[in-house]
């Protein structure tokens, strides 16, 4: 089974590989005919190598552009961003970005599609190898040379997840990955994603809606406000993997989430 491999996968020591990102006091807008739209508002955050970190707040807060600003795809309108003390400016494929939606091609296979990034910068022939490992760290060598159709929800978002890999990332950015799936793959998948996480040792800043997911997943929880975002609370989950989702201190943090996004009422 798919999650037997990867719970091998995380026993096995994990490489500190994982990047230091240092965003200081960012604040961001988006131009507009009327003026221009606050964003992010003095947003001060630091991701520890190998550290796995997650963002909460309420819809269309500034969540994934902050996302976007630290994966270099838009520059921040005022404040820093750093990555192992050089500033961002630019994509990077130490730097990688997994979406809701896999994206892959599909009249390409699931090797293919693994191995565009390598192909695109010419690195492939040197370094076909890479392609075969990351398929068997997510556990789909067998659908190697299978196409996207062939592939169930989550199976598709774990080839998303190989084709990141295969660049050797050092921090993994992943906005709702798991937003498109049914309930029952998406709590297999919160568990397959940390286990990738451990066996690799890269960084990593994860965006989602679901509470309960954040804090099973996440080392450091942090709660944002409404547009024009910034850090609300800073929930540290000081609990050991595996995890285990009746765990009373994972209650006692949902409940302080929800009460510092005002959903606290009905719990």
């Amino acid at each position: 089974m798919v999650s037997a491999t990867l719970e091998r996968h995380a026993a096995a020591p994990a490489r500190a590989a994982g990047a230091h990102i240092a965003i200081r006091g960012v604040s961001h807008a988006f131009e507009r005919p009327q003026g221009p739209l606050p964003v992010l508002q003095d947003v001060h955050i630091d991701i520890r190598p190998g550290e796995f970190v997650a963002l909460l707040g309420p819809s269309g807060c500034g969540k994934s552009t902050l996302l976007r600003l630290v994966a270099g795809l838009e520059q921040a309108g005022t404040g820093s961003i750093t990555h192992d003390g050089r500033s961002i400016r630019r994509p990077d494929p130490s730097r990688v970005v997994v979406f809701q939606d896999p994206t892959l091609y599909p009249w390409r296979t699931v090797w293919d599609n693994v191995a565009l990034g390598l192909q695109a910068r010419g690195e492939l022939a040197a370094r076909r190898h890479r392609v075969d490992e990351a398929l068997a760290l997510v556990g789909l060598s067998e659908f190697a040379q299978g196409y996207p159709h062939q592939l169930s929800g989550g199976m598709a978002q774990r080839a998303a997840l190989a084709r990141a890999l295969v660049n050797d990332p050092a921090l993994l950015i992943l906005d709702e990955p798991l937003g498109k799936l049914d309930s029952l793959t998406r709590l297999a998948m919160q568990t397959e994603l940390v286990a990738l996480w451990q066996r690799a040792g890269l960084s990593v800043l994860m965006v989602t809606h679901d509470v309960e997911e954040a804090l099973f997943m996440a080392q450091r929880v942090l709660v944002m406000g409404p547009r024009p975002a910034r850090v609300l609370a800073e929930l540290q989950v000081d609990l050991p993997y595996p995890r285990h989702r009746g765990d009373e201190a994972l209650a006692r943090l949902r409940h302080e989430a929800l009460r510092h996004l005002g959903l606290d009422g009905s719990w």
